[in-house]
């Protein structure tokens, strides 16, 4: 089962009482919410961009700053479901109104090809025209990134019960599964490719033309997995026989971590490392195999220590959070928030049989969460991109021009709230409810004031 590392003690920080982790997560969706939406010419309402400064306005000039929709940066799936559900725990319904309204969005101006199956991950603000890429081009796609916008699909239609979406949000998610299993060309090493062509074919370049050395490596091809498995869980299509297959060809190459994120190639990504985790967990209980279970905590989750922060570097506040990967050794927080889930769910699998291994497990993801919380800016909410304690991407790009510190952008549905991710599922599996919030592990009240 994996045990805990014998540092962990000194990855920690306390809970601020007066600042907790679902304030954190309320300001963040606030902030998307009140700052960085408005109406569509599709009738709904949809992001102004995927990239912004703490007073909402675009960035242009960066790739993202043009560009909006379900896929990788711009998440408007996910982004809306964890609005939909944080307005259910903190009694917002027009926060619900809201992201359903995004959810709308997302069905009906041409992202998802519902006959195929087909989900085209971006829409230029400028041109009002689709493409699949954040290079804003339609040549390749991420196949595992268009996975995870279906099983976003799948899962928000599980919370919205019976609404009249589901049905079709569901089917999105079989159909899109079959697109890949049907179309997307295998990788020499029995992987996934981490990009492909339209059609499905191997495409191996990256920006600068060259061959990206992540092509058949990245973890990116966990989405998948993990789109197979919950539409197997959920008896909508029986992957087992695939999932079996794709996970012995993980395991049997020691794990496939090489970046997700699509513009980074280290063969070594924090995120990878969480989102093996949490897939192997799931995959082992499906397949009932206590094998891929084992390597899930000994490989994977135990892998996340290479990554932790368990000091401050050149006076910024870097304990408790994790580098996104070497060679780009920001703390980036979309990728903290996957390592905090994974944490939180590891301590859900264990505690029945070591709550002293849940408990170091779940102080370690909220840890995360603390240490993100302290990087919201300005009154609107701001959450950064990433915190900066190398001067990595620029000090031109920081708050106030710090030499070391947060970058001044932040990706509104991804790096901004995601952390509302973990912080829901800590909510509703691990946390204590009482009569006037919820209670950490620590016995401290985890909501402690209205949001705005």
């Amino acid at each position: 089962m994996g045990s805990a590392q014998s540092s962990e003690t000194a990855f920690y920080i306390p809970e601020n009482p007066g600042y907790t982790i679902v304030d954190s997560a309320a300001d963040s969706i606030r902030f998307t919410v009140e700052r960085t939406l408005a109406p569509c010419s599709c009738g709904h309402v949809a992001s102004l961009s995927s990239f912004v400064n703490p007073e909402g306005a675009i960035m242009e000039w960066h790739d993202f700053g043009l560009l909006e929709g379900p896929g990788w940066a711009a998440n408007t799936v996910g982004g809306a479901h964890e609005v939909y559900r944080m307005g259910g725990i903190l009694g917002k319904p027009a926060w619900r109104r809201i992201a359903l309204d995004v959810l709308d969005h997302a069905l009906e101006h041409g992202f998802i090809d519902f006959e195929t199956g087909f989900i085209r991950g971006y829409r230029e603000t400028s041109t009002n025209s689709h493409c699949l890429n954040f290079q804003h081009n339609s040549e390749w796609f991420c196949p595992g990134s268009m996975a995870l916008i279906g099983l976003q699909l799948l899962q928000f239609a599980e919370t919205l019960g019976d609404d009249m979406r589901v049905g079709r949000m569901r089917e999105s998610a079989i159909r899109c599964a079959a697109w890949i299993e049907r179309n997307l060309e295998p990788a020499p090493n029995g992987w996934f490719p981490r990009r492909c062509a339209p059609n499905g074919s191997l495409h191996i370049a990256r920006r600068a033309e060259a061959e990206d050395p992540l092509w058949q490596t990245s973890g990116d091809g966990l989405f998948i997995v993990q789109l197979q498995t919950a539409l197997t869980q959920r008896g909508l299509v029986d992957y087992r026989a695939a999932i079996k297959n794709k996970i012995d060809v993980f395991v049997r190459s020691g794990g496939i971590f090489g970046s997700v994120n699509h513009d980074t190639y280290d063969a070594h990504e924090s995120v990878a490392y969480a989102l093996g985790f949490r897939t192997l967990l799931a995959a082992a209980a499906l397949l009932r195999d206590e094998g891929v279970r084992q390597f899930a905590f000994d490989i994977c989750l135990a892998g996340l220590d290479r990554f932790k922060l368990r000091a401050d570097r050149n006076g910024v506040r870097t304990t408790g959070l994790l580098i996104m990967e070497d060679s780009w050794d920001t703390a980036y927080l979309w990728e903290n928030a996957e390592a905090s889930l994974a944490l939180f769910e590891a301590a859900n699998a264990v505690r029945g049989a070591s709550s002293g291994l849940a408990r170091q497990y779940e102080l370690a993801g909220l840890t995360i969460l603390r240490a993100c919380a302290r990087y919201h800016f300005g009154p609107y909410g701001f959450l950064t991109e990433g915190v900066d304690w190398n001067n990595h991407v620029g000090q031109q790009h920081h708050i106030d021009g710090a030499t070391y510190g947060a970058i001044q952008y932040t990706e509104p549905f991804l790096n901004s709230q995601h952390i509302a991710e973990p912080t829901l599922y800590y909510v509703e599996h691990l946390a204590r409810r009482t009569g006037d919030g919820f209670r950490d592990c620590e016995d401290n009240l985890v909501l402690r004031r209205p949001v705005a």
